[in-house]
């Protein structure tokens, strides 16, 4: 099973079990993978996958360093 794959399978989860955040936090991550194949027109293996989470944490905690300061 792929990473999207998986990725998609927690989505179908969290509607079913009505996890408010960590669907939207999926639908995120979702809608970075959509908008990273359509900019480049590829289909996002898993390595691009990952990279583009790590990308999306950095993101996160970079935002909450300067909420901090």
């Amino acid at each position: 099973m792929s990473l999207k794959d998986q990725i998609t399978a927690d989505m179908k989860a969290a509607m079913r079990a009505h996890e408010a955040a960590r669907l939207s936090t999926i639908r995120l991550l979702m809608a970075a993978i959509k908008q990273k194949e359509v900019d480049e027109r590829i289909v996002a293996d898993d390595a691009a996958i990952q990279q583009i989470i790590a990308k999306l944490i950095k993101q996160r905690r970079d935002s909450v360093e300067q909420y901090r300061a």
